[in-house]
């Protein structure tokens, strides 16, 4: 799967280590309304050109998972800042 780094040299494969780097970094940073949405482009930067076959829970379970995610980030971050915005299109 992952045969394409057998074939770089030093200096490509650090231009790619970088490369990922700076999109997991990105991944990371987000903030606010952006840690809840799907992030195809960061799958993207993979060699191996797909579309993932995703299954999307019913509407009930999904935001359950939704509070449940938020209600982790109080555990994990409990100081983190709060962003009192509303979601916009």
């Amino acid at each position: 799967m992952d045969a394409d780094l057998d074939t770089m040299s030093h200096n490509e494969l650090i231009t790619e280590a970088k490369r990922l780097r700076d999109a997991i970094r990105k991944h990371r940073d987000a903030t606010g309304h952006d840690l809840c949405w799907h992030h195809p482009q960061l799958w993207e930067m993979l060699p191996e050109k797909l579309n993932p076959d995703i299954a999307v829970p019913p509407w009930p379970k999904f935001l359950r998972g939704c509070v449940r995610y938020r209600e982790s980030l109080d555990r994990q971050k409990p100081d983190a800042p709060v962003l009192d915005e509303e979601f916009e299109t």
